[in-house]
């Protein structure tokens, strides 16, 4: 974590006591480094100057990460003192490998607004590598490194660090975690280049863990923080208590093949839905409340992981709100802290002692308004066996999309890595039929679930095959 001094203690004895004063609050505080994703895909939002003041004053939150750069939420945010992580949208990339380009982007949309609003951190795009866009994927490192360089320009490098944030699906491999590995191609060609800048700027690696895609009923209290027997790395004997620190141990592991040990790892994105289909087990305010406090406790305590023991993680929960125009699954709508009038949907632990009594003792959540574009008789998951494949002529690089999108949610996808059931035929189209299929079962079955952007269709005809087996 980057402390910035002020000009008038840097060249005395009193700026050294304020910075170690400041690190150890940081340290110690039990929600130093928790955030969170303030995302804005609704119409029914409070105005941003509403957001920034309630946050101040009702929560103990210290840092948000926006999904752009809009410039009404940054300037709500002046004056807070309130970390502030901006995004350069994935189709902007390419064109930031010119300096000029990303020169002009920095003047537009940071220096106007700092030193008052505490913007921290760019990030360039968001889960770029499962995108499978093989000119945005080849674009992001140039594109990251223009950046700084135009931070440098602005003398605002040391201020302001630049990294990008990646869904799990970046993994080849993660159970057990000792054997995480990134999936070849990009780890040598991109991964390497990416945490080698890291290195250089002192910036940090960004993931997206979400345990409540990869859990099933019978791993619930593992992946919710709660007592259980723990999990057992065969090759490191290491006993691993909750699902997290399996996910962040994975790419630590990672990392390590390549020689990056010493890179900090932030949670960019994880969450509990507090609602969801009526298909979907364990997705309602307690199960939400519990992991997101929980969550919370962890990260801060300085417990760290078995891999990485006696640390904190910088980590921001998604989302701020429930944000009502998401496509999808119920659920996808209903991830957020808070409605957007401000009630909290439930207590994460997060708000301050006056603010708590706005809790309702019962909570009962309220849908968002939006529902899936689907005519009422597919909301219901059909009585029959049914599995989800991709449609004839599918474009291949919409297929691959799907396997990275899936698989960095978290969904077991062992089953289609090499030397396992179902990796043979070792095709594209193979895999992501397994992958999609395995995402439409674990959602409930209902049609949009296997929409994946009119790619995917439902068939009552079994596609397992040999050891196979399609969940269905």
């Amino acid at each position: 974590m980057t402390m910035i001094i002020p000009k008038m203690l840097s060249d005395s004895v009193f700026g050294i006591v304020f910075l170690l004063l400041s690190s150890s609050f940081f340290m110690q505080g039990a929600h130093a480094n928790i955030g969170v994703n303030y995302g804005t895909v609704a119409n029914d939002l409070p105005p941003p100057a509403q957001v920034a003041h309630f946050l101040l004053e009702s929560t103990t939150i210290n840092r948000i990460r926006l999904f752009d750069a809009n410039p009404d939420i940054i300037k709500a945010f002046a004056h807070t003192g309130i970390a502030v992580t901006i995004t350069v949208p994935n189709e902007l990339i390419p064109q930031l490998t010119k300096l000029s380009n990303a020169q002009d982007w920095v003047r537009t949309n940071v220096e106007p607004y700092v030193p008052a609003t505490n913007i921290v951190r760019i990030l360039v795009g968001n889960e770029v590598l499962s995108t499978a866009n093989k000119l945005m994927i080849g674009s992001l490192v140039t594109s990251m490194r223009m950046l700084h360089t135009a931070l440098v320009d602005a003398s605002l490098d040391r201020r302001i660090k630049v990294s990008t944030p990646h869904s799990l699906g970046i993994l080849s491999s993660s159970t057990p975690p000792s054997s995480g590995k990134f999936r070849q191609g990009y780890d040598v060609h991109v991964l390497k280049p990416l945490l080698s800048f890291h290195r250089e700027t002192g910036s940090p690696f960004l993931v997206n863990p979400y345990p409540f895609f990869g859990f099933s009923e019978d791993t619930l209290d593992y992946a919710l923080f709660r007592p259980n027997s723990g999990v057992v790395d065969e090759n490191t004997k290491l006993v691993y208590m909750n699902m997290l620190d399996g996910q962040l141990d994975a790419v630590y592991s990672a990392m390590k093949l390549l020689g990056f040990t010493d890179i900090e790892i932030v949670i960019a994105e994880t969450g509990w839905p507090s609602m969801g289909d009526s298909t979907q087990v364990s997705v309602n305010t307690k199960t939400a409340a519990e992991y997101n406090s929980n969550l919370i406790r962890h990260v801060s305590s300085g417990t760290g992981t078995p891999l990485m023991p006696k640390r904190t993680f910088e980590t921001y929960i998604f989302a701020l709100f429930n944000e009502n125009l998401k496509p999808g699954p119920l659920c996808e709508r209903n991830f957020g802290l808070f409605r957007p009038d401000m009630t909290p949907v439930y207590d994460a632990g997060i708000l301050r002692p006056t603010a708590r009594s706005s809790i309702p003792v019962d909570p009962v959540p309220v849908p968002s308004s939006m529902t899936p574009p689907t005519s009422p008789a597919s909301m219901s998951p059909p009585n029959g066996k049914q599995w989800c494949l991709p449609k004839a002529g599918a474009d291949p690089d919409a297929l691959q999309r799907n396997i990275d999108y899936i698989c960095g949610l978290g969904l077991d996808c062992r089953p289609i890595q090499e030397d396992s059931a179902c990796f043979l035929p070792n095709t594209v189209r193979a895999h992501a039929a397994y992958a999609m299929n395995a995402y439409y079962q674990a959602m409930g079955r209902n049609d949009y679930d296997c929409d994946f952007k009119e790619t995917g269709a439902v068939t009552t005809v079994n596609p397992s095959y040999g050891k196979c087996t399609y969940p269905g």
